[in-house]
């Protein structure tokens, strides 16, 4: 069987018809790949226009139904219950956590009275299904002391197990606003330079950005809320820099404090950090590049230089098997 395939691969003639194969097989598939593609932002954007209209049907039955309807989620009443038994606002609760919720987009207070509760509940968890996984179903042959601090260590492993989670989710938000702001920037500055006042090129922004990056249009839409009614509206700018924690972002935000405290023209101002937003995603782009191929160095190591190898020497070493 080996020597009729090495047969096989010497033959010139079914070589050539291989690879001319394969190459019409390629070159077949991308051109016909365009036409087979289909616009899925279009059929996005469809789905969610129908969506929309559904969500509003429902809550016109709803309100003509006369049922009381909440703005904001409300915690479990377990939870609920937990939290308060065991006072984990006092002992676990803190304006941090709140901050970083708020980051991960989570708002209101069910989020928080899950997060505590989470906090209590994920460490005995690990603890218990640790010390019977030790003890019970995998028996290891080690001292109990030994067995008991594995267990503690989990415990506490899984006292950070939320917040870990917590972080995850901050990061892959604030990619998503990152990724987003720059374009963001560009039609905030044209709807400035057109002459709508800045509550208005907000609201307007994200009506557009939502295509594009959901969580930037959420803290849009919050920001010009608080345009509207907060007595200061340096404080809008401020808390738009908090929940969202990006360095673009937070230059923005100072920007604009600057542009209302001191009249500078606000076109000037947003054009400027549009592009300095702009070149921070290149240079991030940039970065990542050249870091691809340290990162690749250890996949070809393990894993293409074996089969380049044996594809090489293999061969040679039924040959040298053949002969002898």
């Amino acid at each position: 069987m080996i020597e009729f395939l090495i047969e096989k691969l010497h033959d010139t003639r079914l070589m050539t018809m291989l690879f001319a194969a394969i190459a019409a097989t390629a070159t077949v598939m991308t051109l016909a790949m365009p036409l087979l593609a289909t616009d899925s932002l279009a059929k996005r954007m469809k789905s969610v226009a129908i969506e929309r209209e559904r969500i509003r049907q429902r809550e016109r039955e709803r309100l003509a139904s006369g049922e009381k309807i909440s703005l904001r989620q409300s915690p479990k009443q377990y939870m609920q219950h937990v939290v308060d038994r065991f006072n984990l606002s006092k002992w676990l609760g803190q304006e941090e956590a709140r901050l970083k919720l708020v980051q991960a987009g989570y708002r209101g207070q069910a989020p928080y009275i899950t997060y505590l509760f989470f906090r209590l509940v994920a460490p005995a968890v690990m603890l218990v299904a640790t010390l019977m996984y030790l003890f019970i179903i995998l028996n290891v042959e080690q001292p109990a002391l030994v067995k008991i601090a594995v267990a503690i260590f989990a415990a506490y492993f899984g006292m950070h197990i939320p917040y870990l989670f917590l972080k995850n989710r901050i990061q892959k938000r604030q990619m998503q606003i990152r990724r987003a702001f720059p374009d963001a920037l560009d039609l905030l500055l044209i709807c400035v330079e057109s002459g709508m006042s800045i509550e208005a090129s907000f609201r307007k922004v994200s009506a557009e950005i939502g295509s594009q990056s959901v969580a930037l249009a959420e803290e849009l839409t919050l920001t010009t809320a608080e345009l509207s009614y907060l007595p200061d509206r340096r404080m809008a700018y401020e808390n738009l820099a908090k929940r969202t924690d990006i360095d673009g972002v937070k230059a923005v935000c100072v920007a604009l404090q600057q542009a209302e405290r001191y009249g500078t023209p606000m076109a000037q101002t947003l054009r400027v950090m549009a592009q300095e937003n702009r070149d921070m995603r290149m240079s991030e782009a940039e970065k990542k590049a050249a870091a691809l191929p340290p990162k690749l160095t250890v996949p070809m190591i393990l894993f293409f230089l074996p089969v380049l190898f044996i594809v090489i020497l293999g061969p040679a070493a039924i040959r040298v098997m053949e002969l002898k």
